[in-house]
């Protein structure tokens, strides 16, 4: 089971033609899916004294996909395809000549080169969404997150579809997604960041991030509370964390350029295009097991990205390197702030792969 299937369970109790309740959740005539940014299965199950409402609720583990990270699980969520047949298979990724960072919708290393007009979101990433399709079934479908959100890149490629509430902090967004559920045959996602960025900085498990997790905890009750009748409140995630003590500099360490034209991806999944056959047996050795190093064909066939189409398979490139236990390749001058970070996800562990769905009816 997997994040791809979360949405269209959700949506089969609202009557939308194709939509399967594989995951066998509750149905109800107003759902909010409060997806929170980096909260894992296995970090909420080790830290459950900090979340006891979330640690309250009924619900399942299931997978992230491959790779773990926010930008292709909010793919997913918005397409209920996984990053093989979506595209957007990473944190950046290559799309032609350029190299995408899909958060930012900008040239990776370069956040003022806007590429929304160069690749067009919709065209980066053409499948219909989930919201799209309900919205044509007559539900009201709304989508709750930070303002800066409004017109992303991100935005317009996987929840178009959805009538847009940019919020600034966790008072509007619970009033925000309450407010969009008034009425019948209504779904509201909302989208709360701070716990990944709390995560990234102090790592998971630290005092701020289980102070992070309270205030979480919280937010989800609040709307719980405050659901109108026949409603549901769904918590789910889109990647756990690890964090990093093992930090190998791609920048400095001349023995991995060697035949790489182009490195994508983020510090615990890399992407290495190659003018070389022997990239991948000189990153195996470098690596040992502080990663598994694959053949693009080798990681398709294993099925580490689900059914993959074209349009995925260029972007992959024909190395892929998923980090093991709490090694990362970070990159000292490309991307500085990265690489100080202390917390990381995108690769294969079950800590980064492992995510709640947790639901709340209202009677």
């Amino acid at each position: 089971m997997t994040i791809a299937e979360v949405v269209p369970s959700l949506l089969s109790g609202l009557d939308v033609p194709g939509a399967d309740n594989t995951l066998d959740l509750p149905s109800a005539r107003r759902v909010v899916l409060l997806l929170v940014d980096g909260l894992g299965h296995e970090l909420l199950r080790e830290h459950a004294d900090h979340a006891p409402f979330l640690s309250s609720l009924p619900g399942r583990e299931i997978s992230a996909g491959f790779p773990s990270t926010t930008a292709s699980s909010l793919a997913s969520i918005g397409t209920g395809l996984l990053s093989g047949e979506h595209g957007i298979v990473g944190y950046s990724f290559s799309v032609g000549d350029e190299v995408l960072n899909a958060l930012t919708w900008s040239r990776a290393g370069d956040h003022h080169h806007d590429l929304r007009k160069v690749l067009v979101p919709e065209v980066v990433q053409p499948h219909p969404t989930l919201f799209e399709r309900a919205a044509a079934a007559g539900v009201a479908v709304s989508a709750v997150a930070p303002f800066v959100q409004r017109a992303s890149g991100l935005t317009r490629a996987v929840l178009r579809g959805s009538w847009f509430r940019g919020v600034a902090g966790f008072g509007d967004l619970a009033l925000g997604a309450l407010s969009a559920v008034a009425q019948d045959r209504s779904f509201c996602y909302a989208y709360h960041a701070d716990l990944d960025m709390i995560g990234h900085f102090y790592g998971e498990g630290s005092a701020e991030w289980l102070l992070q997790l309270e205030f979480v905890d919280a937010l989800a009750e609040r709307i719980a509370t405050r659901l109108p009748s026949d409603s549901m409140l769904v918590v789910t995630a889109d990647h756990g964390m690890v964090t990093a003590s093992d930090k190998i500099d791609f920048d400095t360490e001349p023995l991995l350029w060697q035949g790489v034209r182009v490195i994508t991806g983020d510090p615990r999944v890399r992407y290495l295009h190659t003018e070389s056959d022997e990239v991948l047996d000189v990153w195996r050795e470098f690596l040992g097991s502080r990663a598994d190093v694959l053949s693009r064909e080798d990681a398709v066939e294993a099925g580490w990205f689900g059914p993959v189409s074209p349009l995925a398979l260029e972007r992959i490139g024909e190395v892929v390197v998923a980090m093991k236990a709490s090694a990362v390749v970070v990159r000292s001058q490309a991307e500085p702030m990265l690489s100080v970070m202390k917390g990381f996800h995108g690769s294969r562990t079950p800590r980064e792969l492992a995510i709640p769905v947790l639901f709340h009816t209202a009677s």
